[in-house]
Order: C-alpha cells, then sequence, then structure tokens
C-alpha cells in the first residue's frame, strides 16, 4: 500500500507561481511512475507530469516550459511548479503513483487562479 499526501493549492492571481507537493509512505520500492494529473469538473482527467524511479521525466504538451517537476527522494516527496499561472490552469490537482502492480491516488488539491 502507498499513502499520497497533496499540499499547497489554493487560490492565486494570474501571473503567479505555486508549489504543489505530494508525499509518499508506505511500500515505495521498485520501480514507479509518480506524477501529477488534473481534472476539472465534468473533463476527463489529464496527465501533466510524471516522473520514474530513474528520473525520467515526461509531461504533456500544454506544461511547455510553466511547469516543472522534481523529486525528493530522501523526503519522499514529488514537487510540481507552476509559474506564471494562468485561469486554464484551475482545477483539481491529483497525485498518482503507479507501480505497475498498482495504481494509488491523492485526494486532491484544488488550485483556482482567479483575479
Amino acid at each position: 500500500q502507498v499513502q499520497l499526501v497533496e499540499s499547497g493549492g489554493g487560490l492565486v492571481q494570474p501571473g503567479e507561481s505555486l508549489r504543489l507537493s505530494c508525499a509518499a509512505s508506505g511500500d515505495t520500492a521498485g520501480d514507479y511512475h509518480w506524477g501529477w494529473y488534473r481534472q476539472v469538473r465534468g473533463n476527463q482527467r489529464e496527465m501533466v507530469a510524471t516522473i520514474t524511479s530513474d528520473g525520467t521525466t515526461n509531461a504533456a504538451d500544454f506544461v511547455k516550459d510553466r511547469f516543472t517537476i522534481s523529486r525528493d527522494t530522501a523526503k519522499s516527496t514529488i514537487v510540481l511548479q507552476i509559474n506564471n499561472v494562468k485561469p486554464e490552469d484551475t482545477a483539481v490537482y491529483l497525485c498518482n503513483f503507479f507501480t505497475g502492480r498498482a495504481d494509488y491516488w491523492g485526494q486532491g488539491t484544488q488550485f483556482t487562479v482567479s483575479s
């Protein structure tokens, strides 16, 4: 079992920056894909960015240069840095930990961009 705890959501203004963190605990050893997805009400969940156990990162096309995913192995945490936020970034952001045998999701954190 893996437990995921997200933090860092909230209300921000356009152009500001935001950091979302996901702390993992439990059976995190072995190969994995660990990352962030987002979901706007009524829409499908979409991948934002992921990082694998060997450090390979993958990001959606819309991420471009504004989103960066990083990992602190010692703290068992990943961080999604979002710069120059835009209203279309508004969504529930969910942390995911996928091992190939199991798929774990956090509760999600709401991130709203509004002036």
